[in-house]
């Protein structure tokens, strides 16, 4: 019983530290997209794939920022992939509309749909 104990205080400490703010997001370049339901352990193999060529990805990495943009003719829900780092959750971006993120930990991976 020890041993179970033991692995529920590493998994609520894991859990605790993925959602506890390692992903920051700043200023919106617009206005804020509204979040659509996600879990936050979701993976980016549960995404859809890619997101397409007119959402726009502009990446500093050595700041760790990437602005996404939804240059498509409909709404999109995107989400950012960081390796070897938490992904962000899953926001609906409208049309014309953009968005800053800046993370703690990890590298940009890409922009997958949702």
């Amino acid at each position: 019983m020890t041993n179970t104990r033991r692995e529920r205080s590493v998994l609520a400490a894991a859990t605790a530290a993925l959602v506890g703010g390692l992903l920051v997001p700043a200023a919106p370049a617009q206005a804020a997209p509204a979040q659509a339901a996600a879990s936050p352990a979701r993976s980016a193999a549960e995404a859809r794939g890619t997101a397409p060529a007119c959402v726009s990805r502009d990446v500093i990495k050595h700041e760790k920022t990437v602005t996404v943009g939804n240059n498509c003719g409909q709404v999109m829900h995107l989400k950012v992939v960081i390796n070897s780092g938490p992904d962000l959750r899953c926001w609906t971006y409208q049309r014309g509309e953009a968005w800053v993120w800046k993370w703690k930990t990890g590298s940009y991976g890409k922009v997958v749909t949702c």
